[in-house]
């Protein structure tokens, strides 16, 4: 018979994975980058002038100042660009992505798995993506 395991078991090696992705080479790297953007003195001030940009645009839009909110849209997108360019930005928007992909190949991979061992479970086919066996004469068996 097949070993059940309790939530608390598979919670444990979800940990265990999660301490396993912290310790990855795109982790650090995001890290590092991390680190650098907070350093930064010219990203920060772009960062804190995008804020303050962001509240005057929600302060127009809520008194129906449409086109000083509309002018303060344009600010932020200069900014938001001009931020977006500076190579160290790239770098860690780069490693926010590689550790995202990182995140989303480990759920993928386990999704795929749980289905695939329900399939076999089943006797179902897993190229076919099937749970319930067919007979021999391709029938569906039901009993």
């Amino acid at each position: 018979m097949t070993k059940l395991y309790t939530k608390d078991e598979i919670v444990l090696k979800a940990q265990e994975i999660a301490k396993m992705i912290s310790e990855t080479e795109e982790v650090e790297f995001f890290k590092q980058a991390e680190v650098q953007v907070n350093e930064n003195l010219k990203i920060q001030q772009l960062i804190s002038k995008i804020k303050r940009t962001q509240k005057e645009a929600v302060n127009l839009e809520h008194y129906g100042k449409s086109e000083a909110q509309k002018q303060a849209d344009i600010k932020i997108e200069a900014l938001q660009d001009e931020l977006d360019e500076i190579p160290l930005v790239k770098e860690f928007k780069q490693s926010q992505m590689d550790v995202n992909n990182l995140l989303q190949l480990v759920a993928t991979t386990i999704t795929n798995t749980v289905t695939d061992e329900i399939i076999k479970s089943t006797g179902g086919d897993v190229l076919r993506g099937t749970t319930t066996p067919k007979n021999k004469r391709g029938k569906l068996d039901l009993m």
